[in-house]
């Protein structure tokens, strides 16, 4: 068993810096901290994104349209593999993030 607490005051030292949580198969759990958008990219694998804390503006791209949803703690998004997005941190957010092991 392995028990982890204060995620909510978890803080990297970069952006994006990540505390791992656990890992289940070939799956990662990690909890992020951010205060700068990551980058544009496609997971070769699906991916679960939990805001734990903050707000986060996701933005995405399919068929050339782009469009942004912004999630706030509490919410989530499920990308699918080859789903092009970005996430924009809006302050510092904490996101927990689920995906397979490798993924960006």
């Amino acid at each position: 068993m392995k028990f982890i607490s204060g995620l909510n005051a978890f803080q990297a030292d970069r952006a994006w810096g990540a505390l791992d949580v656990g890992q289940v198969d070939a799956t990662t759990v990690r909890l992020h901290w951010t205060d700068q958008p990551y980058r544009w990219h496609v997971n070769d694998g699906a991916e679960v994104f939990i805001v734990m804390t903050g707000a986060v503006d996701m933005h995405w791209r399919k068929d050339g349209d782009e469009g942004v949803q912004r999630l706030e703690a509490g919410d989530a998004c499920f990308a699918e593999a080859g789903d092009e997005h970005v996430a924009h941190p809006v302050g510092a957010a904490r996101i927990l993030v689920i995906e397979r092991e490798g993924s960006e």
